[in-house]
């Protein structure tokens, strides 16, 4: 038996050390700690990297230091599977953790290594293809993420599992008498089958219904059941006690102003703020929806740059680097939906003719730093283009504009699907043109063109651990035939900018030349540049083609940044298109600079509110997030974009920070509103805006005609809306429900007759702070909202959503037929 080396005994030692760290901070992290936000949401998605990361290394520290039968290495990354070669017998064929383990739980799967007889695993493996054969972890840690991210993309942010809870009617309850020294309440009811238990809270509210637009409003206040007792065959008392101050219906009912007695008692809150929307994502969300956008380093490195500003993903995007320092381009390897989904579209389309392919020693082979140096100095213009180019943003927007209709359609019906604009079509066929870059050459977007892969080439400078090549090297090719990247010279060496250390080649080595160990690992290696591969570091014509390609980077980052600002938004002038943003939105010049244009927001927006933005603002504001209120409005109960935006250019507010989040500012047409322009009665706007919870539209009376005495003339006249514009949040219910009624489905009007507008003094736009204090400060206190009373003081104080959910709908319609039920 061989001893183990010192290395090894040091490799266990810290492999042991990771462990524990990672399990001592995953345990810290399910501990709720403060309510959710912004600094909160960084924060902990930072820490579960971290988490990742300490069992990652300890689990490459562990396999290296159990594995004790090849040549001597700190770091040993060997997880391939090896080509079979016939053993002396008795010997085992590998002595790593994970081979042992295998071969101990499926004898009957594995091989015959004297007799060179494949085992029914490698023979299920070869059906797969070589490369899973070879390197069958790599293949399944791209599937897995596959998965991940189509599980997060069309199952978490999809919104429509949402539904809003109905408080259950209890029964009616009659007031009897309150008793001050205990604080309790009686009341009697008539119901003997009553379901009331000890300690149960209930709400109680007037049984002719609330009346929010007084301040005190018909809400009598939650309660607990302290005792419930039968008086006589035809009557019970149940004692409650108030939870909180107590409310002034209640106190008017205590002290005899009011003489109401019959009250409804429910098991929640029938009148506070909905949040069935944020609570549905909140819980499918176990792991960040946008986690893969977050691990992108372009995305968070150019918005950073472009913004002039601190973006919360660029700790993710740290971490993944540093994982990459111990799997060089790892995440281009193992990693990347792009990646795999190219996999597949070579597999299917491409790989079935070889008609177009080009060599691999071409001009192209340098195009993604050169792309790279053009995306980072035209963020540092203030033009963010990564959208454009960046891998994890290309194939989210691809898989929304391709499938999201699809799943839309098929789930809740193909009329609520939105028309696609040019800007969609030119998106997807973008994400066409980079699928079939492969008959060039297979993965070809990942070899050449991808500026995220280039940045992790840069990374690769600082690599720990690199494909090394022995001395057993037969030069059979059989790597260099493999290799998904391009990574192998002539010489069988590695090109260790591009190697993603996916060790397909170690898998197809028959004399297991080829390990993958710590960089500075010299031992038993074979002679460099044999056969000679006749590459230079740097000669002439490579020095011309750097200076060349830099040039090209350099005037195509210029020339991007002046068009950009050319024919971009200009802000500046009075006739700028200004959209209506989601909410939480940044100021708009830091808007545009900081949204990737990955479509996420858009995925799990409710209704489809949130639709792409065309070239309205030119390439500027192309696949940006605006509020189409002709189509829907933006749901109270909901707070999605911001929660699933991976840059921070919409917040991510909590429900009760959102709902005070000034989207645009309602605008009443009055040429066009029928009771202004006296036609007939309307109060839709009205209706919408009182059931969303706002209540920020009131009535004016117009037209109204007088007798000769001056005197109104009963019946004459009609109840106009007009906007309350320190309550109005613009979140274009009421211009939905006007144009869906009037224009689309009466034709009484061309377009809705009232519309939400942004700009100055309509919207509220902060990068940081609170929306609230906000408005407190322009002089409307929270607690003058007729829907606060319904809000728990905690929620009000916190700024934490509400568990309670609403029996109202925002679009007016009765609870239950207003979504169809889902498949997914």
């Amino acid at each position: 038996m061989i001893k183990s080396s010192r290395s090894q005994i040091l490799s266990r030692i810290f492999a042991i050390t990771l462990f524990f760290f990672a399990l001592l901070l995953a345990v810290t992290l399910w501990v709720p700690i403060g309510s959710a936000g912004e600094w909160h949401q960084a924060s902990r998605s930072w820490a579960w990297f971290v988490v990742g990361l300490s069992l990652f290394w300890g689990l490459l520290f562990a396999h290296s230091g159990w594995n004790e039968e090849r040549s001597s290495a700190v770091l040993r990354l060997d997880w391939f599977v090896p080509m079979i070669r016939r053993l002396p017998a008795g010997t085992n064929p590998s002595q790593s953790v994970v081979g042992r383990f295998l071969r101990k739980m499926t004898p009957s799967l594995q091989s015959d290594w004297q007799t060179k007889k494949r085992g029914r695993a490698r023979k299920y493996l070869r059906l797969l293809g070589i490369s899973w054969l070879a390197s069958p972890v790599r293949r399944v840690c791209q599937t897995f993420c596959l998965v991940l991210f189509c599980w997060l993309f069309f199952y978490v942010c999809w919104p429509y599992h949402a539904r809003p809870t109905q408080p259950r009617i209890v029964g009616n309850l009659s007031f009897s008498s309150f008793d001050q020294e205990s604080g309790v309440g009686r009341f009697r009811t008539q119901d003997l089958e009553l379901e009331i238990r000890s300690s149960q809270t209930l709400f109680l509210h007037s049984a002719t219904g609330p009346s929010p637009t007084t301040e005190e409003g018909r809400t009598l206040g939650e309660f607990m059941v302290v005792e419930d007792q039968t008086i006589d065959d035809r009557k019970r008392e149940i004692s409650l006690k108030p939870i909180g101050e107590l409310s002034p219906m209640l106190v008017n009912v205590i002290t005899g102003v009011s003489t109401e007695e019959e009250f409804v008692a429910t098991d929640k809150n029938p009148f506070a703020w909905p949040s069935h929307y944020a609570k549905t994502l909140n819980d499918k969300e176990f792991i960040p929806a946008e986690m893969f956008l977050m691990i992108d380093p372009l995305v968070s490195l150019s918005t950073a740059i472009a913004s002039r500003s601190w973006v919360w993903s660029l700790g993710c995007a740290a971490a993944i680097l540093l994982v990459c320092l111990t799997v060089p381009r790892g995440f281009c390897g193992y990693i990347c939906p792009l990646g795999t989904t190219i996999d597949l579209f070579d597999w299917a389309i491409t790989g079935r003719t070889k008609r177009f392919r080009v060599p691999d020693n071409g001009w192209w082979v340098h195009i993604k730093y050169y792309l790279l140096l053009v995306i980072l100095l035209a963020a540092a213009g203030g033009i963010l283009i990564s959208g454009f180019f960046a891998a994890i943003p290309v194939v989210t927007r691809g898989y929304l504009f391709l499938f999201d209709p699809i799943q839309n359609g098929a789930a809740r019906g193909w009329h609520l699907v939105p028309n696609a604009n040019v800007g969609q079509f030119l998106s997807i066929g973008l994400f066409l043109a980079v699928l079939g870059l492969g008959f060039l050459r297979p993965r070809f977007w990942c070899k050449y063109v991808c500026p995220s892969g280039a940045v992790f080439s840069i990374g690769n400078l600082f690599r720990l651990t690199e494909r090394k090549v022995e001395s057993s090297c037969i030069h059979c090719n059989k790597c260099v035939e493999i290799c998904p990247f391009d990574a192998i010279k002539p010489d069988f060496t590695t090109r260790t900018t591009d190697c993603t250390l996916c060790q397909s080649c170690a898998g197809v080595c028959p004399t297991h030349a080829i390990k993958f160990v710590e960089r500075t690992n010299l031992v038993e290696l074979k002679i460099h540049d044999d056969p000679a591969t006749h590459e230079t570091p740097l000669g002439r014509r490579g020095f011309l083609s750097l200076a060349g390609g830099t040039a090209a980077g350099v005037a195509g980052a210029v020339g991007v940044t002046v068009l950009g600002k050319a024919y971009g938004a200009k802000l500046d002038s009075k006739d700028a298109f200004l959209p209506v943003r989601p909410p939480g939105s940044v100021p708009e010049q830091e808007f545009l600079e900081m949204c990737i244009r990955c479509g996420e927001c858009f995925k799990a927006c409710p209704n489809n509110v949130l639709q792409p933005e065309g070239f309205q603002q030119g390439f500027e504001g192309l696949w940006t997030p605006l509020v189409d209120a002709n189509w829907a409005g933006c749901e109270s109960s909901c707070n999605a974009c911001g929660q699933v935006c991976p840059t921070g250019a919409i917040r991510a507010l909590p429900l009760e920070e959102k709902r005070h989040a000034r989207m645009g500012l309602a605008i009443v047409n009055e040429a066009t509103c029928l009771p202004f322009a006296e036609k007939e009665a309307c109060d839709l706007c009205v209706q919408e805006c009182n059931a969303a919870g706002y209540y920020a539209i009131e009535y004016s009376q117009v037209g109204v005609q007088v007798d000769e005495n001056g005197q109104p003339i009963e019946g004459t006249g009609f109840a106009a809306p007009v906007v309350l514009a320190d309550r109005c949040v613009g979140c274009g219910l009421c211009q939905t429900r006007c144009f869906s009624i009037n224009a689309k489905e009466r034709h009484v009007l061309q377009q809705s007759a009232i519309i939400i507008e942004a700009g100055e003094g309509k919207e509220d736009r902060q990068m940081r702070g609170s929306y609230q204090s906000l408005k407190r400060q322009d002089g409307l206190n929270d607690t003058d909202h007729p829907m606060m009373d319904t809000i728990p003081s905690d929620d009000r104080e916190n700024s934490v959503p509400s568990e309670s959910e609403a029996i109202f709908d925002p679009f007016g319609i009765a609870p239950g037929d207003s979504e169809e039920s889902s498949p997914f």
